[in-house]
């Protein structure tokens, strides 16, 4: 019999409401979603906070570096607006949809269910390696301890595309807890960008690209117990991911929203699947694993 794969919410149900707020996490619990996926930062009074960017730019109404705020002065700011979907009241105000990493724990206690929880650790980070500290400090307090990665009900893992965060993490979680993200680098591509112009694209794509090429050798040694590629990177490199599987790794693919994209990873045998669209890909997974 196949097993369906475990299907993460990528920053919540975010397709539905706003990435990383309460409304996106209480929506992705209602849908079932075997797990939860984060990204963190630490504000300037070193407060774990759930955010993609390490700019408010792109997902807030305020402006500039996350880790120039103090926790008091993001809760200020609108998080959730900038989507346009409305939140229901039960899903909280939209003053509540920031949320801290202890504040996310307390959500997944309630769910009722054994539930997963794969935190990734955002870098560069202006408070380097005391970013990792800060989430096992929180964690600890939650009565985490390393050997089962546990909290009540919720199976924690860690996760990041920065090698050295990665080795860091390897001298406290036991190796089948830890996720080396991985992901194919256009060094053409970001140099030719616009955006950045050809000397600062070119210097970013080296820089990324000699990331991604640790992270490899880390996959390939199997010094980690969880491989986390894109999609696209799956699709493109299916000798390679043939090799790691056979090795024993777990992959946790993102971001695998389109249908397409879930019948490939049922083909190839992934185990976990990370999409912004939990209920619709379980309910696939459902018609086609049935």
């Amino acid at each position: 019999m196949t097993i369906r794969p475990f299907v993460y919410a990528h920053r919540g149900a975010s397709a539905r409401f706003a990435e990383h707020t309460r409304a996106a996490y209480l929506q992705a619990i209602a849908d079932g979603a075997d797990g939860v996926e984060c990204d963190v930062h630490l504000t300037r009074d070193q407060h774990v906070v759930l955010l993609h960017d390490s700019n408010l730019d792109r997902t807030s109404s305020g402006t500039g570096p996350v880790g120039d705020r103090t926790l008091a002065e993001l809760r200020e700011l609108d998080f959730s607006s900038w989507k346009g979907a409305r939140i229901p009241d039960e899903f909280g105000a939209r003053t509540q949809q920031l949320l801290t990493l202890p504040e996310l724990l307390d959500l997944l206690e309630t769910a009722g269910r054994e539930i997963g929880l794969a935190i990734e650790l955002k870098h560069p980070s202006p408070y380097r390696l005391k970013l990792e500290d800060r989430v096992l400090e929180v964690l600890r307090s939650r009565g985490w301890e390393p050997e089962s990665s546990r909290v009540g009900n919720i199976q924690v893992s860690f996760m990041s595309f920065d090698a050295e965060a990665v080795e860091y993490l390897l001298g406290t979680v036991p190796a089948r807890h830890v996720c080396m993200l991985v992901d194919d680098i256009s060094v053409e591509d970001l140099r030719e960008s616009t955006a950045l112009g050809a000397l600062t694209g070119g210097a970013v794509a080296n820089v990324l690209r000699a990331a991604q090429l640790n992270a490899e050798a880390i996959l390939d040694g199997a010094r980690v117990g969880i491989a986390g590629p894109g999609i696209t990177y799956v699709k493109d490199h299916p000798n390679r991911v043939r090799a790691w599987l056979d090795a024993g790794l777990t992959f946790r693919v993102w971001t695998v929203d389109a249908p397409e994209d879930v019948d490939h990873c049922v083909a190839v045998g992934i185990q976990q699947i990370t999409t912004n669209r939990p209920a619709d890909v379980l309910a696939q997974l459902g018609a086609t694993i049935a």
